[in-house]
């Protein structure tokens, strides 16, 4: 088998009933499965899901997981890895896609064909745009203090300084070698999971992708970013983190403190913080001094300092 798609739904039926009939269409040469994963919705998401299959054309390769839990966004796909890892005929590729991301024509016969001709390559990812044809950051460097510092202190002057440590790289326009991808649309090579592991279920969300990217590095294998392979994004509809009215949610930065204690230790981890720290009290007061809107969610400096301190406890 090339190819396992896998989907996870969190409240968003209609948008996943689109995310299915764009994957079904453009996986139907190789007849792959597509597997959904509701993730423990509670709002009737499955039962919706089911019914609105009758009207997608492949909805015999689909198959309808309900997680018992809500875990999060790699415990979710990991419950359709392993499906792909166990079945009798095991997948070349998984395709991860968003459930509200819907791929464009040729977009993952792109990926696919680019996996083949680079065996070395573990993990690919397509250029992400939202629905109105914005481009989204989509192709990135790792974090590190200096990344985080130009990220929130949004100073032109430091952005040049640190301008190979800004985590969202400029929009490469033909395939290129990164760091690590979105997960909106994202393939990833059966044997690297075979040899490094699924995501990491401790991260709840955000950051997960970004630390399988880092894992499969120190095994070896390239991530790339393939700008031909184009894929449409809402974006945020389940997490809503990107809302400025929202507060920035826990699981965030729960995610941020386990990736750099996981793979640079309490001294890189304690660095990033300074950085993120003086880069946004920084710009809070130039903000305020200018009377420039606010940039970043309600509460987020406090909000910072006290998960710090707790995390310090």
């Amino acid at each position: 088998m090339k190819l396992h798609t896998i989907i996870v739904n969190w409240r968003t039926p209609a948008l996943t009933l689109d995310a299915i009939r764009a994957a079904a269409r453009e996986s139907a040469t190789w007849g792959a499965p597509i597997v959904v994963v509701d993730n423990d919705s509670q709002d009737g998401s499955m039962q919706k899901i089911e019914a609105g299959l009758a009207g997608i054309e492949g909805r015999e390769r689909v198959v309808l997981i309900a997680s018992p839990r809500n875990g999060g966004y790699g415990y979710g796909n990991n419950l359709g890895f392993r499906r792909g890892l166990e079945a009798t005929e095991r997948p070349e590729y998984f395709y991860v896609l968003n459930s509200d991301a819907f791929p464009e024509p040729r977009s993952i016969e792109i990926l696919v064909d680019f996996m083949d001709a680079n065996p070395r390559v573990g993990i690919a990812g397509s250029y992400v745009h939202g629905v109105d044809g914005k481009p989204h950051e989509t192709a990135f460097r790792f974090p590190s203090a200096a990344g985080d510092l130009e990220a929130h202190i949004r100073l032109g002057l430091v952005t040049r300084m640190f301008a190979e440590s800004v985590v969202a790289m400029p929009m490469p326009t033909r395939a290129t070698r990164v760091d690590w991808v979105s997960g909106a649309s994202m393939i990833i090579r059966r044997e690297l999971l075979e040899r490094i592991g699924l995501f990491d279920e401790a991260f709840f969300l955000y950051f997960e992708e970004t630390d399988l990217a880092m894992r499969a590095l120190a095994a070896g294998w390239e991530t790339w970013y393939v700008p031909e392979s184009s894929v449409a994004h809402v974006g945020s509809v389940s997490t809503g983190i990107q809302d400025l009215d929202k507060r920035t949610p826990r699981y965030w930065f729960d995610s941020r403190r386990r990736y750099f204690l996981k793979h640079g230790g309490r001294e890189a981890l304690w660095k990033a913080n300074a950085g993120l720290l003086g880069g946004a009290v920084l710009f809070e007061l130039r903000r305020r001094l200018q009377a420039k809107p606010r940039q970043d969610a309600p509460s987020f400096i406090r909000d910072f300092v006290r998960h710090t301190l707790r995390g310090a406890e």
